[in-house]
């Protein structure tokens, strides 16, 4: 080989070894993150492209400490068990730096527990039940999306404003319902004495029994109507209630019903002026918001979901909390997310330093339809900071010392 060539491909190598060496300096933080893929597909399929757009954009800006994120996802098929050995097999197969995940209360609360036992950092993003941060919570365990308690008290001054004595509730029978339930008969009767709950149906979750349930409720005869039913139980609800003429005359107020996820296959059968949390993605005007929105439909040529929303906050959480604490440790990771500050598309949220619960927030509004489609009009943005008992409270719901 000419003396030319042989130092040009010299030089070559010496370029690849060290691009090699650099590449393994710099290394990734692995994210292991672990949902109900196949059982709530609606949620999750828009919260996975949430969070991979999350990680595009930060790996497009070099990481977070020099590193890149990975994102690695398990399926925990929606039962606890298969949540905790999905947790097992991504710690000690792949060697993940950051556990994360889940949607179903009861499953959170597995991870929530398996976080505590094996010492490791774990971030709630979606299940909401208030045990997570309240009476089971631990101080490996941080939370993201408003809790039950958070988005039933952003619904109570509503309710009460409607001024209706008689109260039916139907929810699914498994701790997230439970927990929205108790908030809200306590809530509304402090805050409305005299109110009666005059009927009570309990469902089992994606099973629900729409036209015994309706039957039951008209029943009743109440003045209004509370339901936490969400994803096919909702639209069964739904579709019955419209068939029978639940709702003619009666006021509801429904947790998550707002959501585009449950909405969009709702289409011409949204109710009309139900009071509910949810996300308007097509009238919200804040700089914020609007950035996140362009660069979702540029990425994925869709709207954004609710579940978006949350996919994106919690990697934007974890890599501010990665980058405030310096490296993966645990602890390091715990002591930078105590009052952990991060930019969102719905503004700045602070995790908790007292409960570990994020202060993000939702709108509430009223269900209607437009062209078709069902929308949330006359909404309001929550703040989720506002929405929570005293410290006090907190104090005598968390263990000690968590």
């Amino acid at each position: 080989m000419p003396l030319r060539l042989r130092a040009r491909a010299t030089s070559v190598f010496a370029l690849g070894v060290l691009a090699a060496s650099l590449a393994q300096a710099q290394g990734s933080y692995k994210l292991g993150e672990i949902n109900s893929y196949k059982a709530q597909p609606a949620f999750l399929e828009p919260y996975k492209k949430g969070m991979e757009l999350a990680v595009e954009q930060v790996n497009a800006t070099g990481g977070v400490n020099g590193k890149k994120l990975v994102l690695l996802t398990r399926d925990d098929n929606g039962t606890p068990g298969d949540a905790v050995r999905a947790a097992e097999e991504l710690i000690a197969r792949e060697k993940i730096d950051v556990l994360m995940g889940s949607f179903l209360s009861h499953v959170g609360l597995a991870l929530t527990d398996y976080a505590q036992q094996k010492k490791r950092f774990f971030l709630a993003a979606e299940p909401l039940t208030d045990k997570i941060v309240w009476e089971q919570g631990n101080r490996y365990t941080f939370r993201l999306r408003p809790s039950t308690y958070m988005q039933v008290a952003m619904l109570v001054p509503e309710a009460v404003r409607l001024n209706r004595k008689r109260w039916a509730i139907v929810y699914p029978n498994y701790e997230y319902g439970q927990s929205a339930v108790a908030t809200f008969k306590k809530l509304l009767a402090e805050a409305q004495p005299g109110v009666e709950f005059v009927a009570e149906q309990a469902t089992p979750l994606g099973k629900v029994d729409a036209g015994s349930v309706v039957q039951a409720l008209q029943d009743a005869r109440p003045d209004a109507i509370f339901n936490v039913l969400f994803a096919a139980d909702l639209a069964r609800f739904v579709r019955e209630g419209n068939t029978r003429g639940l709702f003619e005359g009666r006021a509801v107020v429904s947790l998550l019903s707002g959501e585009p996820e449950y909405l969009d296959t709702l289409k011409t059968e949204t109710p009309d002026g139900w009071i509910v949390t949810g996300y308007p993605w097509y009238a919200i005007k804040t700089p914020e918001h609007q950035a996140f929105l362009d660069a979702y439909q540029k990425r994925f040529k869709d709207y954004p979901r609710a579940g978006s929303v949350v996919g994106y906050n919690a990697v934007l959480s974890v890599a501010a909390g990665l980058k405030k604490a310096g490296s993966a440790d645990t602890e390091k990771l715990i002591a930078a997310f105590r009052g952990l500050e991060v930019a969102t598309p719905f503004g700045p949220i602070t995790y908790r330093v007292q409960d570990h619960q994020s202060t993000m927030g939702a709108y509430v509004g009223r269900t209607a339809q437009q062209q078709g489609k069902g929308v949330m009009v006359d909404f309001s943005y929550m703040d989720g900071g506002k929405f929570q008992p005293s410290d006090a409270e907190v104090a005598r719901l968390r263990p000690a010392g968590k």
